[in-house]
């Protein structure tokens, strides 16, 4: 293995742990400034510069795993805010987008180690097969393929050796999870002031989850039970007698990566895109679920237009009567409806009880980076659209500073903000076309099948009912 160096993860100290997240939301800070400045005056940023920057700050994320890392893979395919000029957005997100499933891996004799604590004997030996060099590395452990006794081929999610109580730390560290959250806000400095520390519990609780495998392969397999045999959803089987708490063993699918999925045919890309819509939107509509973690990596991309969707840690249940809400305000906002949008908002805990926003900049507020509901269908998404919609709706000097005053949202739905941003930033660099709103509206309104791909969704739900 070409990286050898001790993988052992220390908690370290509060502020040595987050130097380097802080370091990179202090550029957000300070560097917005200087980069507007810039170009003002017309001086060109220095793409030598940006490109050294953005490989030592993947470096550092990817090397202090846990929540840090986790940071790096959201910031991987989403925007930088001002604090980096457009011009080189795509520097950052590309140095920092082997964070998504090529972090620097963990020697092997750790892997052994681990795997003998929890399963009893070397991997040699509790598998009739187990490669040595990973998959993939990732936030809290690496992937290995292998074989069981009885033929079937595996994925291996080992846990690095220290990195729960790395995690645990920093989930204590205030000034850690708040910088945190500077990133889950798109890096856009000065924003919208939220109850940071009730926002901060409900992260701190859903990532605090997958610290435990065992955890994790429970959410895995209800959601493998309800998406077996769908037609273009894939679900992993979990092996539950080959998993542990820092040992997770699943069927093992090879399918295409991220990087190769952006440059496939329009029509692949698709079909893809819609593929990771249904998962998403219609988990929440029909199951009260939704996968939390929706960044690049956990997708695996297959040549008949199906995904594979991997990393079932981070999940949110919601009940009905929320999912109602959230179906409401999106349908009052496509229908122009400020009235009612005002109305579910404050049912929701959107708005303070005594506050009364503009019905109209309320409306525009709500449908910025709504544009694939919105516009004219079908929709092409785009990466820099979903960006911009970050920064421009949460800035306390932009237009909608008025309506920003007005806002008390709930914790509860941090989350789900964390899922729209990263869906949309992977279905923008997808580029893909599809008519969205007419997809929502078969959950939201009980219309027909919008697309080929839908009818074959119904007819599956039918058919499981």
């Amino acid at each position: 293995m070409a990286d050898q160096r001790k993988s052992h993860i220390s908690s370290g100290s509060r502020v040595g742990r987050a130097a380097p997240l802080v370091g990179l939301a202090g550029r957000t800070a300070g560097e917005a400034v200087v980069s507007s400045l810039r170009r003002r005056t017309g001086r060109a940023e220095r793409s030598g510069r940006q490109e050294r920057n953005a490989q030592r700050y993947a470096d550092r994320l990817g090397q202090s795993k846990g929540v840090l890392m986790k940071a790096g893979q959201i910031l991987s395919f989403t925007t930088f805010g001002p604090a980096v000029p457009g011009s080189s957005q795509s520097v950052y997100q590309r140095a920092l987008a082997r964070l998504q499933d090529s972090a620097p891996p963990m020697p092997y004799s750790d892997v052994v180690a681990v795997i003998e604590a929890e399963l009893g004997g070397p991997p040699e030996q509790v598998f009739a097969e187990f490669d040595r060099e990973p998959l993939g590395a990732a936030s809290i452990g690496q992937v290995h393929a292998g074989r069981l006794h009885d033929g079937r081929r595996v994925a291996v999610k080992v846990q690095y050796p220290g990195v729960a109580k790395a995690i645990r730390a920093d989930l204590d560290n205030a000034e850690l999870l708040a910088t945190f959250l500077q990133v889950l806000k798109g890096m856009a400095p000065n924003s919208i002031g939220f109850d940071v520390r009730s926002i901060a519990a409900e992260v701190s609780e859903r990532i605090g989850e997958e610290i435990d495998y065992l955890v994790e392969a429970k959410n895995q397999a209800e959601f493998a039970d309800h998406y077996r045999g769908h037609p273009f959803i894939r679900v992993p089987e979990v092996c539950s007698e080959y998993t542990t708490s820092r040992v997770l063993t699943m069927e093992l699918v090879e399918g295409k990566r991220f990087s190769e999925a952006i440059e496939a045919d329009i029509a692949l890309r698709d079909r893809w895109g819609e593929a990771i819509f249904r998962f998403a939107i219609g988990s929440v509509r029909r199951l009260l679920l939704f996968h939390a973690d929706p960044h690049p990596g956990n997708y695996l991309f297959h040549d008949d237009g199906s995904v594979t969707f991997l990393d079932f840690g981070c999940i949110k249940r919601l009940d009905a009567v929320r999912v109602g809400d959230m179906k409401a305000s999106v349908s009052a906002a496509v229908d122009r409806d400020g009235d009612e949008l005002a109305k579910v908002m404050r049912r929701m805990g959107f708005l303070s009880p005594s506050a009364e926003p503009d019905r109209q900049q309320l409306l525009d507020w709500y449908r910025r980076g709504m544009e694939s509901l919105t516009e004219p269908q079908p929709y092409t998404c785009s990466a820099s659209t979903a960006g911009e919609a970050v920064a421009v709706k949460f800035s306390p000097i932009g237009p909608y500073r008025d309506v920003l005053s007005t806002l008390s949202p709930d914790p509860q739905y941090t989350m789900m903000v964390r899922i729209d941003v990263g869906m949309n930033s992977v279905l923008g660099a997808l580029r893909a076309t599809a008519p969205w709103e007419a997809i929502r509206s078969e959950w939201d309104r009980g219309g027909p099948a919008a697309t080929p791909m839908g009818e074959r969704d119904m007819a599956f739900w039918g058919a499981s009912l």
